[in-house]
């Protein structure tokens, strides 16, 4: 997608997106056979419920379908979650990743498996678990120092609310 279409989208779809309280986070144009696909991702700190994709669609379809900026050519449009495994490349990303496992791609090299315990402006307070028996350990780590991070998929993590009752 040309820089240009995809400054024009983002321009005409933030405020359809903010207005429903969510972030843009990603507009995405691919082809599929003979067809483009449009995916919109959104966000917010509270996660995104599947009615609220539906309605935005259905929106941003309306709104699209009011401009030229998709041309005359078919398109598929989906809107919908940055899925649990997305990469964190934003401050809010890891605002909304704290109490979670994330594995970072140092900068200096090597990684770390660490869960998000408190962010602030300039990095995060992690919690390191232990290993073979050993007590988890605290760890301050900058943003600068962070090549890439991604969550990491939990299937036994307790709920928030288990551990605070």
């Amino acid at each position: 997608m040309s820089t240009t279409q995809s400054d024009r989208l983002r321009g005409l779809l933030e405020p359809l997106v903010a207005a429903k309280g969510l972030d843009l986070e990603e507009i995405e144009m691919s082809r599929a056979g003979k067809r483009r696909m449009l995916r919109i991702i959104v966000d917010s700190d509270e996660g995104v419920e599947l009615d609220a994709c539906a309605e935005l669609s259905r929106e941003v379809s309306d709104k699209l379908d009011e401009t030229d900026v998709m041309g005359e050519d078919e398109y598929v449009l989906e809107v919908s979650s940055p899925g649990a495994d997305r990469p964190l490349t934003e401050h809010r990303h890891y605002v909304r990743a704290i109490g979670r496992l994330v594995k970072f791609q140092l900068a200096e090299g090597g990684e770390l498996i660490a869960r998000i315990l408190e962010v602030d402006d300039e990095g995060l307070d992690l919690e390191v678990p232990g290993v073979k028996g050993r007590k988890a350990t605290a760890r301050r780590i900058a943003f600068t120092d962070i090549a890439k991070a991604r969550v990491e998929i939990e299937f036994n993590r307790k709920d928030k609310k288990e551990e605070e009752a």
